[in-house]
C-alpha cells in the first residue's frame, strides 16, 4: 500500500521502518525543513528498549546516552534534600536503561530507513478527503497526492487529528502544568551525570549537562502562574522569567542564560484521551492518539511500541485496514490508559503545589536506595505488563 505518515519525530519513521519491511511504499511528511534537534531529555527504558533492540538500534542509542548516576534535589542555597542514585532503576530494567535527547532517538531511527522512504521536509498535510478506496490529501506546499492510508504521528497538537476527528479541546485533558526547556553551550556550573533541580510549591527547574560543554534546562509550573501571561512566539521568554522570576538556587542565571537563545520550548502539560485511533483510512499512533505526556516518562517507548503494533496488524490484515486498525488499538488501549493513569497520579512529584509536598517528595526519593521501597514506590511504573506479538517482517 501507499501510506502517508505526518510528522517525523519517533512514532512517524518507527512505523515507516516496519512498514518498509512488510512492502509497503512510504512517505514521511514533516513540517519542520529538517530532523529537529535539542529538545528535552528522555529516559529509555521498557517495551521501547525491546523495540529498539529488534531494530538492532540500542548499540547506537547506549552510546549516545548517559549512564545517569544521581538525580539530586537541592534547596536554594545549593545543599542537597533528596534524590536518588539512578542505579535503582538499572537494577528494577536489568540494566535496560539510558537517558538522551529525544532527538538522538529520532534521528537514530531516521537514519535506519532505508533510501525507498520519501522525505517531504518543510511541509504540512492541508487536507484529507477519504475517496472510498483511497485517500486524497492536499499539502501547504506540494501538490496533492493520493495514498491508501494516512497515519497521524504528528504529536500533541496533531493535524492529522485535527482534520480527521476536529478540534483537539474535546480530546485534550490538561495535567494542571506547563513545562518549558532549552539548552546552551558553556553554563558554568556542572555536575556530570547528576539530573539536579531546585524547587519551590508549584515550580521547579532542574538541570544536565551534558556533551560537548552544553546544559539542558527544564522548568515545569503549575498552570495558575501563567495567569495574565501570553505565552505567544516572541513572548515565551518573558512569561517563563517572570513565573521563576522568585525561585532562588541558580534560577537568576539559568533566566538570564535564557535570553541568549533562539529557541525556547513551552507547552502545557497534556494528555490525549479519545475513544477511537481511527477513522475511515486515517489511523493516529504516538502522542496524537494517546499523549501521556512529558509526565509519564516514556512516551518515546510507547509511542516505538504503537508504531510497531500497528504496522503489524497491517502486516497480517490481508489488506483489511479496518480490521488491522481495530486490533491495533484492542491491542494498545488498555496498556496506554493505564499509564497516563499512572502519569495523571505523578504528575504532583515534578512540582508539588505546597512546601508539605516537596519534603515528602524529597524524604521520600532519599529513600529509594532501599530495594523494598524503590520496588513499591517506582517498581510497577517502570514494569510493562504487555506481550509484543512477533509479526511476520
Amino acid at each position: 500500500m501507499r501510506v502517508a505518515i505526518n510528522g517525523a519525530g519517533v512514532a512517524g519513521p518507527t512505523l515507516a521502518y516496519w512498514l518498509r519491511r512488510a512492502g509497503h511504499d512510504v512517505t514521511l511528511i514533516e513540517l519542520a525543513p529538517r530532523l529537529r534537534s535539542g529538545g528535552y531529555v528522555i529516559d529509555f527504558w521498557g517495551i521501547g528498549y525491546d523495540i529498539a533492540e529488534r531494530m538492532g538500534l540500542t548499540p547506537r542509542i547506549r552510546s549516545l546516552g548517559y549512564q545517569m548516576r544521581e538525580v539530586r534535589f537541592v534547596n536554594r542555597h545549593g545543599r542537597r534534600t533528596g534524590g536518588f542514585k539512578v542505579d535503582v532503576f538499572a537494577r528494577l530494567t536489568g540494566d535496560r536503561f539510558t537517558s538522551l535527547p529525544r532527538s538522538d532517538v529520532a534521528a537514530t531511527i531516521y537514519d535506519a530507513l532505508d533510501a525507498g522512504v520519501e522525505t517531504l521536509f518543510g511541509d504540512s498535510v492541508t487536507s484529507i478527503e477519504d475517496i472510498g478506496d483511497r485517500v486524497r490529501v492536499g499539502f501547504e506546499h506540494s501538490a496533492a497526492r493520493e495514498f491508501d492510508l494516512v497515519i497521524g504521528a504528528d504529536g500533541l497538537h496533531s493535524r492529522v487529528r485535527e482534520l480527521a476527528f476536529g478540534p483537539a479541546e474535546r480530546l485534550e485533558v490538561s495535567l494542571g502544568y506547563h513545562v518549558a526547556a532549552f539548552e546552551v553551550q558553556g553554563y558554568p556550573h556542572r555536575d556530570e551525570l547528576v539530573y539536579i533541580g531546585h524547587g519551590i510549591p508549584g515550580r521547579q527547574v532542574s538541570r544536565f549537562s551534558m556533551r560537548e560543554d552544553k546544559t539542558l534546562f527544564l522548568f515545569v509550573f503549575r498552570d495558575e502562574y501563567l495567569r495574565g501571561l501570553s505565552v505567544e512566539p516572541g513572548k515565551s521568554k518573558a512569561a517563563v522569567s517572570q513565573v521563576f522570576a522568585d525561585v532562588g538556587w541558580e534560577c537568576p542565571e539559568i533566566l538570564q542564560a535564557m535570553q541568549s537563545v533562539d529557541e525556547l520550548y513551552l507547552d502545557r502539560v497534556s494528555q490525549i484521551r479519545m475513544p477511537q485511533w481511527s477513522k475511515g483510512r486515517v489511523a493516529l499512533i504516538g502522542d496524537a492518539a494517546a499523549c501521556v505526556s512529558l509526565m509519564a516518562g516514556e512516551g518515546t517507548g510507547l509511542a516505538m511500541a504503537e508504531a510497531y503494533v500497528l504496522a503489524g496488524e497491517l502486516a497480517t490484515a490481508g489488506g483489511d485496514h479496518l480490521a488491522a486498525f481495530a486490533r491495533y488499538q484492542e491491542r494498545m488501549r488498555p496498556f496506554l490508559e493505564s499509564k497516563q493513569k499512572s502519569a495523571a497520579k505523578f504528575a504532583s512529584s515534578f512540582a508539588p503545589k505546597t512546601g508539605v509536598g516537596i519534603a515528602v517528595r524529597n524524604l521520600v526519593t532519599g529513600l529509594l536506595g532501599i530495594p523494598s521501597i524503590a520496588d513499591y514506590v517506582v517498581g510497577r511504573d517502570l514494569r510493562d505488563d504487555i506481550a509484543l506479538p512477533a509479526y511476520p517482517f
